[in-house]
């Protein structure tokens, strides 16, 4: 909650963010893109779709590096040598080696990140534009207003969401890189 509500006073348009805009030049440019944009600007950054983007990107941004790293301190240096060795860039080692290797990593990152952005109610009430939320309704049916048969509907969104998130992810055979690295 301090956190939020800390970026909830550096998005304000007096804040820190305004002045070191205006000090490199850029304080029109961020205006007209709040302004010109509306699906992702609003009155002022704290009051955007894109402030709460960077507030949900600050928040959740652990979440989906940490298994991505773990993903990368399991790539064997070998494969890497190897690839070099066989003449591929370093652009190519990273496409057609790393990425394949830290998959599975990627997409438990993206499963962390997904279900916790999903269920968050906090960050939409205190920053971004006005709007309901699937965790915002959840948190107003259910605690509220007390109609849990709502609650009970609204909480099935998140559930189909992630299914239909985890059936892509075994169509992008994900899970098949997650078992030869078991195996």
């Amino acid at each position: 909650m301090v956190k939020v509500y800390g970026w909830r006073v550096l998005l304000n348009c007096e804040d820190l963010i305004y002045w070191s805009l205006n000090k490199v030049g850029l304080d029109g440019l961020l205006d007209s893109i709040l302004h010109t944009f509306p699906a992702i600007g609003g009155a002022s950054l704290a009051a955007s779709f894109l402030g709460m983007f960077l507030v949900f990107l600050y928040m959740w941004l652990p979440f989906i590096v940490l298994p991505i790293i773990a993903a990368l301190e399991r790539v064997p240096q070998s494969l890497l040598n190897a690839s070099a060795d066989l003449g591929a860039t370093p652009s190519q080692t990273f496409f057609k080696v790393t990425i394949p290797l830290i998959w599975p990593g990627i997409i438990a990152g993206g499963i962390f990140t997904f279900s916790l952005t999903l269920g968050d109610y906090i960050i939409p009430q205190v920053v971004g534009a006005l709007g309901y939320y699937i965790g915002m309704m959840l948190y107003l049916q259910q605690g509220t207003v007390g109609n849990l048969p709502l609650a009970a509907a609204f909480s099935l969104v998140p559930i189909v969401l992630i299914m239909l998130y985890l059936s892509m992810t075994k169509k992008l055979r994900a899970f098949d890189a997650l078992l030869h690295q078991i195996n």
